[in-house]
């Protein structure tokens, strides 16, 4: 032992101990001053006590001292090995370090990690053997040994001469040595059956070499014949590639006309949709139209009926005013000659009484008069008879141009339906030839 590092393990927070002597070392100190925790340390790393931890073990190994929080325990033991004791290291020293967590446990030999069954065996090959567990003496075992029977003492001298060891790698070399002699036979099997089969190989050789032969004529031929196919599947598919091309673009002529015809076909929708709307007015127009002529008409009727009417309520209204002219006449001269024989009688009858039946006689006169003169101009509120036909031939002409100026209205209208529906039907023509 050369040297023993310890960081983190139990009470050591960081100590190194070095300077070991080949001979004899001894560790005093206080207690409580770790001596047992160095031995444990080296334990820790060589004995198989602390091979399997959990842990709950592990954390109890990991220091718990003040100050900064250790997370892991360290054990690093330098063996010197200037005698080359252990084979596998060519170096003077050789660093064996375990290292624990609390998820790991890990091993290390010169800083390359390891598993335990390689620290195990370069350890058994230095003749540090696990079945010998008498490399560590601990407290106690010395009175133990001494106080045991001859046969506890014969079997703990054969185990610390390594016999046991011994007996145990004799067992495993029998064992690899009997599976080495079965092997054997069954290679010789093998080889037996290798040298029958190469016998019959050496005469299906000439065989194989013929058909070797045919076979690379078979290839040629085969690869003639894909040439050719793989040449010919070439012209066909780049005329079919100039076809395909071909047709994309007839494709896409015929997607632009498409397009165009569609455009065309929108344009002349919106066109007939606005003449249908321009027909429909006309239509309601025309309707309106000839509604005011049906009423025009109606009216010019109404009103050549008043006329006719009226011409003759004005000539029986001559011929009652001429009889009542007469009748007049007839009268005044009636009154007139009344009024002389009262002009004459008069003072003849001035003694009798109030004269009041004369004067009566005249007014009952003077009434008809007034009757006469308003039965002449009741229907007629015109000074003249010539007045009032002026006015009624006025009002009858005013009339028969309205209805003229309607009549050409209505023919206007009709001609102009008749030109949007032949443009109409045209449009009608244009889209479904488009289509």
């Amino acid at each position: 032992l050369f040297k023993v590092n310890i960081t983190g393990f139990r009470s050591y927070r960081d100590t190194s101990v070095n300077d070991f002597s080949p001979r004899h070392n001894v560790i005093v100190g206080r207690n409580g001053s770790g001596k047992s925790n160095f031995f444990f340390a080296i334990q820790f790393v060589l004995s198989d006590e602390f091979a399997h931890l959990k842990t709950e073990h592990r954390e109890g190994l990991i220091h718990e001292g003040t100050g900064e929080r250790v997370t892991t325990a360290r054990v690093e033991i330098v063996i010197d090995n200037s005698d080359r004791r252990i084979v596998a290291v060519e170096s003077n020293e050789v660093r064996i370090m375990r290292q624990v967590s609390f998820k790991k446990d890990q091993y290390f030999i010169d800083s390359k990690m390891v598993t335990r069954s390689d620290v195990v065996n370069l350890m058994e090959s230095a003749g540090f053997s696990r079945s010998n567990p008498y490399h560590i003496v601990k407290q106690g075992k010395i009175n133990e040994l001494a106080t045991s029977p001859d046969s506890h003492r014969l079997k703990l001298l054969r185990e610390v001469a390594g016999t046991r060891v011994y007996d145990e790698r004799k067992e495993e070399s029998l064992k690899i040595l009997r599976e080495t002699s079965s092997k054997s036979e069954k290679i010789e099997d093998l080889l037996a059956y290798i040298e029958d089969r190469l016998q019959t190989l050496e005469g299906e050789k000439e065989e194989l070499k013929e058909y070797q032969k045919w076979d690379r004529i078979k290839r040629s031929i085969e690869y003639t014949i894909y040439d050719n196919e793989v040449k010919e599947a070439r012209k066909k598919l780049d005329k079919l590639a100039e076809q395909r091309e071909e047709l994309n673009t007839r494709q896409s002529k015929v997607a632009s006309e498409l397009l165009s015809a569609q455009d065309r076909s929108m344009n002349v929708a919106a066109e007939q949709r606005k003449l249908e709307a321009r027909f429909k007015g006309l239509r309601e127009e025309k309707e309106a139209l000839l509604s005011e002529q049906t009423e025009r008409v109606e009216k010019k009727t109404e009103l050549d009926l008043r006329i006719r009417d009226l011409r003759e309520d004005v000539e029986k209204e001559r011929s009652g005013r001429d009889k009542a002219e007469d009748s007049l006449i007839k009268l005044k001269a009636d009154i007139t000659a009344k009024q002389e024989e009262l002009n004459e009688i008069t003072p003849k009858y001035a003694s009798v009484g109030p004269i009041f039946v004369v004067p009566f006689s005249i007014r009952i006169m003077e009434q008809r008069y007034k009757d006469l003169c308003a039965k002449q101009g009741f229907r007629d509120h015109y000074k003249t008879v010539e007045e009032r036909d002026k006015a009624l031939s006025k009002e009858i002409r005013f009339y028969d141009r309205q209805l003229a100026d309607t009549q050409s209205q209505i023919e206007s209208i009709e001609n102009s339906l008749q030109e949007e529906e032949q443009e109409e039907q045209e449009l009608n023509t244009k889209i479904r030839v488009g289509v």
